[in-house]
């Protein structure tokens, strides 16, 4: 999970919940150089190390948590859970133009192609036709 040839400064940025502000503070709680290289530490740095992190909400634990924040703030139906809901920025962006991760690929509304108008044009029409058919066959009988 953490790189072994990075410094153990950036190396544990790697872990979730775990930003490059954090580090130094572990690193000056488990009393650890930040330009040391993940390989080189030795059993005593790592045991304090990873009693350094017990302290702190980490990858599983802190995306649960996220979760259950996201979902109580849909089911009070706040404003930022419906926009959690809709997948629609939640913090006030403008979505008129941009805001493209969260509403996806472009979808052209108004203009259509001319191949894909005939189609749809086409299929109308044969629709039509059927709903014809089964008309004059019911009246008949």
């Amino acid at each position: 999970m953490v790189p072994d040839e990075k410094r153990v400064d950036i190396a544990l940025s790697y872990i979730y919940g775990i930003g490059r502000k954090n580090v130094i503070e572990v690193l000056k709680k488990a009393e650890i150089a930040p330009e040391k290289r993940a390989k080189t530490l030795d059993e005593d740095d790592i045991k304090r190390l990873t009693k350094v992190l017990e302290a702190y909400k980490l990858e599983g634990d802190l995306k649960a948590e996220i979760a259950a924040n996201i979902r109580r703030l849909r089911d009070i139906g706040s404003y930022r859970g419906k926009r959690h809901a809709q997948g629609l920025p939640v913090r006030g962006q403008r979505t008129r133009s941009n805001a493209r991760t969260k509403r996806g690929k472009r979808m052209t509304i108004g203009a259509i192609k001319k191949e894909l108008a005939a189609k749809i044009e086409t299929a109308a029409k044969a629709k039509q036709q059927s709903n014809r058919s089964k008309q004059t066959s019911e009246t008949a009988r």
